[in-house]
């Protein structure tokens, strides 16, 4: 997954509360065999109306989603996270996320910030009158051209994953020496485990 240091752009000020993860992606889209094009499902149920906040022409290609409180509560499916990327969120700000949408989504790069409600109502408007918001993950800030300024808790291993563009798959090949180093080893103290007394 790509490395995420900081993002500059427009936010879709959308700050429902409780989305669930059905609403992010409906379960009849779930049927695709890769990630590609399930931004087409995103917020279905709301895209339908021709009028809906995601399919504005002012907000598109916005890198940045504003959420409501408990955002991807529901079921855990991965798809979620997947289509707001696919859809083209990298980041998604709101007071609180639910806890399995947050796991899914850091493993897969996206940076959910999780702000103060007095902050989510200032960013709401900062995005209704188009302007960029920034997200330096390095530094744990959010700023606006208007000097707001919010610094933003994150757990220092997720900080470190997102920041290495490290899924679980990265990780693992990380440690590749010492998994090397780790099978030599066994090898020569218990060669019965590691299958070389049967060759």
């Amino acid at each position: 997954m790509d490395p995420f240091h900081t993002l500059t752009g427009r936010a879709v000020p959308f700050g429902a509360a409780n989305v669930d993860t059905d609403v992010i992606i409906p379960a009849r889209f779930l049927k695709a065999v890769t990630r590609d094009g399930l931004g087409k499902g995103a917020f279905a149920a709301l895209r339908d109306d021709p009028d809906n906040i995601f399919d504005k022409p002012e907000n598109s290609g916005a890198p940045i989603l504003i959420a409501g409180d408990n955002f991807g509560c529901g079921s855990s499916r991965e798809h979620a996270p997947w289509a707001l990327m696919d859809l083209g969120f990298r980041v998604v700000i709101g007071p609180s996320f639910a806890d399995i949408f947050s796991g899914n989504s850091v493993k897969n790069g996206l940076l959910l910030v999780a702000l103060p409600q007095t902050a989510i109502d200032r960013l709401m408007q900062v995005a209704a009158e188009g302007q960029p918001i920034t997200v330096d993950l390095e530094n744990q800030v959010v700023t606006t051209p208007y000097q707001d300024r919010w610094e933003f808790p994150i757990d220092p291993f997720r900080k470190h994953c997102l920041m290495n563009g490290l899924d679980e798959i990265g990780l693992t090949e990380a440690m590749d020496d010492r998994i090397v180093a780790y099978e030599a080893r066994l090898t020569a103290d218990r060669p019965w485990v590691s299958g070389a007394a049967q060759r």
